[in-house]
């Protein structure tokens, strides 16, 4: 069975779009891929976190992750934390990365653009622990966004970099991006990413927003003044966002959506689209209050890290047996 691994950071507020980017697409492959999702909480503190809010967002996360589907019996879940490997390997990887590189990557480059100050190294250095991340455990495969995608290039560089240079040691992964669903806009900026760090909280719509703010947030959508409900992601943006968001929750392909919505205004559009969100958050919701009050979680990732440990470890012995870190 081939493998995957993937992590979230445990800052902000989940959104509908980080679910059907990625979520959704976790749940699907579990039935086909050894899969390895880890809660990326050493990448969250490369920005000043509050200790008591990261735990508990770390919570949720977990929680968020079960509720929507995620099954322990066939995910290995964990704390990047909680396998000290990562960090070992990353710094074998920031070491094999090229100050180019890294200079490369969106958010430090954004970041610095912005002129914003007090930047940390971690900032700039995180996307080689991003590739360890990977690398640890010979993962073929990443799912990824498509602002993610220069991350798993730079894991493939340093892996054949390092492959190239010491023997064959790493699997070289290779991204996969949804067709559908891949990137979930803003309600309010149908060109802007609906993100966890989203300034307009009309634009986004969390996973434990009330429902009925979810369905209120729907309606007041941007949409266009070409009064045509068609798919059109270049001329009418806004609409299009809706109907993505209708077929990724309904699993109904947008080709039939458009059809039956032909002749029909956005206001019924956005009815149903609203009362879709409504639904699903109801059901995730309940179940997720579900696993909250339950012990289950500090269970789910003690066993994750243990079994993720068995494999990274082993990685970096031979790792550091190449570069000549260990001595017997």
């Amino acid at each position: 069975m081939k493998r995957m691994v993937s992590g979230i950071k445990p800052t902000g507020k989940l959104t509908l779009g980080n679910y059907i980017g990625a979520i959704s697409q976790f749940i699907q492959y579990q039935d086909e891929y050894e899969m390895f999702i880890f809660i990326a909480n050493q990448h969250a503190i490369t920005v000043a976190q509050d200790a008591k809010e990261l735990r508990q967002n770390t919570k949720n996360l977990i929680a968020l992750y079960l509720a929507c589907g995620l099954d322990p019996k066939k995910v290995t879940m964990f704390l990047q934390s909680d396998v000290p490997a990562h960090t070992t390997l990353g710094w074998v990887m920031t070491c094999n990365s090229y100050i180019g590189e890294l200079n490369r990557m969106t958010q430090f480059k954004d970041k610095s653009a912005k002129g914003e100050v007090n930047l940390t190294a971690g900032l700039y250095t995180y996307p080689s622990l991003m590739a360890a991340d990977i690398l640890l455990y010979d993962a073929d495969y990443v799912p990824v966004g498509v602002d993610q995608k220069q991350h798993v290039e730079l894991a493939r560089n340093l892996a054949e970099r390092f492959n190239n240079r010491y023997s064959p040691t790493f699997v070289v992964p290779t991204p996969l991006t949804p067709k559908i669903g891949a990137k979930i806009y803003s309600l309010q900026n149908p060109l802007k990413k609906m993100s966890k760090s989203e300034e307009d909280p009309k634009g986004t719509i969390a996973l434990l927003d009330e429902p009925a703010v979810a369905r209120k947030k729907i309606m007041s959508a941007v949409t266009d003044s070409f009064a045509c409900i068609a798919y059109d992601p270049q001329k009418q943006p806004g609409l299009s966002n809706l109907i993505q968001i209708l077929s990724c929750l309904s699993q109904e392909p947008i080709e039939e959506i458009v059809k039956r919505y032909e002749g029909k205004g956005y206001g019924e559009l956005k009815k149903e689209v609203g009362d879709t969100v409504y639904t699903f958050l109801e059901q995730l919701q309940a179940r997720y209050r579900a696993i909250m009050d339950s012990n289950i979680i500090e269970d789910i990732l003690k066993e994750g890290a243990q079994k993720a440990s068995l494999i990274a470890n082993k990685k970096v012995a031979k790792v550091h047996r190449k570069v000549g870190l260990s001595l017997f």
